[in-house]
């Protein structure tokens, strides 16, 4: 996550437990009285952004490292009635991973200093470092399963504030072009670096459900699911030749006003 928005929220965490200490206000319990609840919530994200199935370029999954990726939403809820209700509001997110991958006859376009770019098929390591930060909007029916359980599920709606999607390559070769291209070969401490964050697609869409569990009187305990249904690049990026998805667990708590 950029450094303002790590900011944004090292501001919003100490400010949110102060007012939640605060008497409810008239204009809350005016919103009670009308089957409306407000909550705040901070967590993390931990998951990845890949390929669903795992394409035959990628032989193997050498190791994965979740990366710092935290959440703050601010959500409002509109009870139907006593079990049913609609729940919507705005949720500042970071999804980030790294990776290491052998593959084969991987599509990508490699930099080395001083040399002109080199397009082809690569066989060999692939360090893969993917952080976004992302405006989300999610759209959910909650039902309570009990008086301590709610369930959500519905749609979410994020835009792409921040993106990066790089890595470089190790111990391997690259065919020029093509997989019967000429061999350039990266040995030793050889590596060449790729960067694809212009590519990435401003707008996401996907499937979210989850959890509540109310610890206390207004503390909750959160577990939410997303899964983005689009290919987080545009549609005009040919580069990599397959679909990466955006699949992430949050974890984290909440305050009930």
């Amino acid at each position: 996550m950029k450094t303002k928005y790590i900011f944004l929220l090292i501001g919003l965490f100490s400010f949110l437990p102060s007012q939640a200490q605060k008497e409810t206000t008239k204009g809350i319990e005016w919103s009670a009285a009308r089957g409306l609840e407000y909550s705040v919530k901070a967590g993390f994200n931990i998951g990845g952004t890949a390929p669903i199935p795992l394409p035959e370029e990628i032989r193997a999954i050498k190791s994965y490292s979740p990366q710092l990726a935290l959440s703050i939403e601010g959500a409002v809820t509109k009870w139907i009635n006593a079990d049913w209700g609609i729940q919507t509001g705005v949720r500042l997110e970071t999804k980030s991973m790294s990776t290491n991958a052998r593959v084969k006859n991987y599509s990508i376009e490699l930099s080395v200093a001083g040399e002109p770019p080199l397009v082809g098929r690569w066989t060999g390591n692939v360090k893969t470092d993917v952080n976004n930060t992302y405006l989300t909007i999610p759209l959910l029916a909650k039902y309570k399963l009990a008086s301590r359980w709610e369930l959500q599920g519905g749609a979410f709606f994020s835009y792409l504030l921040d993106g990066d999607f790089s890595g470089h390559v190790y111990n391997g070769y690259l065919r020029d072009g093509d997989p019967t291209g000429t061999k350039v070969e990266f040995t030793g401490d050889d590596t060449a670096t790729y960067e694809f964050s212009d590519d990435l697609r401003k707008f996401q869409w996907g499937a979210q459900v989850g959890a509540d569990w109310k610890a206390f009187k207004h503390l909750t305990v959160n577990a939410n699911l997303t899964w983005g249904f689009r290919d987080i690049f545009k549609s005009n990026f040919k580069t990599i030749t397959f679909a990466m998805y955006p699949i992430y667990l949050n974890v984290g708590f909440g305050y009930v006003f």
